[in-house]
């Protein structure tokens, strides 16, 4: 898509039908500061509005994932604790039945 096609389309999803010829250089260098600027403070309200929305959800995503992560390595800690507990148990077990076999 080139940049004039952007432009009216996102001017036309906005309200704003300013036709890229009629822009300055300036303009034409920036344009989305150009339809910023010309959306108004409704569209900029409910553009901050979506944004804090989002990144509100994002935020609670990334702490409930963080969350998920600290349970699952504390988990793994608790396995390995006792992986290490039975492996020391079956290493005197299997030295008892040495000794046992020995005596007999």
């Amino acid at each position: 898509m080139h940049l004039k096609d952007a432009q009216v389309r996102a001017g036309s999803r906005y309200g704003l039908n300013r036709p890229f010829a009629k822009m300055s250089m300036e303009e034409q260098d920036f344009p989305e500061a150009v339809l910023v600027t010309e959306a108004g403070p409704q569209w900029l309200r409910a553009e901050v509005e979506r944004l804090t929305r989002e990144l509100r959800e994002t935020t609670h995503e990334k702490i409930q994932a963080a969350e998920y992560g600290l349970a699952v390595l504390e988990e793994k800690q608790q396995l390995k604790q006792r992986f290490d507990e039975l492996e020391m148990e079956y290493e005197t077990v299997r030295q008892e039945l040495d000794q046992l076999k020995e005596v007999s």
